[in-house]
């Protein structure tokens, strides 16, 4: 199975094509040529994703032509780009459009993030809440800027572990905060629907730096206020 995207072509005469208005209409500049490259790269991927989950279909024992399935494959193929579009976004560069410079220099914590993501072991998803905090050094950021760092990383084939620190490293280098904390809670779908079948499970990851390493207080103070619902 081959998935196929027709574009409507148009057709011109051979008076008007060969016409210089035609030509000058017909040369496309820079970012006209890089758009159309990048549709074209992207339906290419899109099919050979398509064509690989037709495999996987058939692999399982089912038939990928009856009618359930036919759209299938191309569903699945632009669901998995949807759920992997973190891998074309920059978070640091995010990040750099929000930078602002400010004498605030107490706690900073954007709490309860909605979180989803897939496990790159078994490409099951998990979800929970990401919680966040800084304390500034003379410069802040954008608040909406540290859910979106989240769900950059996010949108990529995960572990929890890394995650939690990529968050942390990101906020860390851009800010260069007096310190940064994440805080990740969630549950795996790997161990929910397979394996060792723990329904009820929930894994928490925290990654630290600065005051939130070397100060008790201040680690303590971050870990009271994301424990208060």
């Amino acid at each position: 199975m081959k998935l196929k995207y027709m574009k409507q072509e148009k057709t011109v005469s051979p008076i008007v094509e060969n016409s210089p208005a035609h030509h000058a209409l017909s040369t496309c500049d820079l970012d006209e040529c890089f758009e159309e490259d990048r549709e074209r790269q992207e339906e290419e991927r899109l099919g050979s994703m398509a064509d690989a989950v037709h495999t996987l279909l058939k692999g399982i024992g089912e038939d990928p032509e009856r009618e359930g399935l036919l759209l299938t494959p191309e569903r699945v193929a632009k669901s998995l780009r949807f759920l992997t579009k973190g891998y074309e976004q920059d978070p640091e560069a995010l990040l750099m459009k929000a930078v602002f410079t400010e004498s605030y220099d107490e706690m900073v914590l954007v709490k309860d993030i909605d979180l989803y993501s897939m496990c790159e072991h078994h490409m099951l998803p998990f979800f929970g809440k990401a919680h966040v905090a800084y304390i500034p050094d003379g410069k802040i950021v954008g608040l909406s800027k540290i859910p979106r760092v989240v769900e950059v990383f996010a949108r990529r084939l995960q572990v929890q572990e890394r995650l939690t620190q990529q968050i942390r490293d990101a906020i860390q280098h851009v800010l260069n905060p007096r310190g940064v904390a994440v805080v990740i809670e969630a549950t795996h779908m790997c161990m929910v629907m397979r394996g060792v079948e723990k329904q009820n499970s929930v894994t928490t990851t925290s990654a630290m730096s600065g005051d939130f390493l070397t100060s008790q207080s201040t680690r303590s103070e971050f870990l009271r206020l994301i424990g208060n619902r």
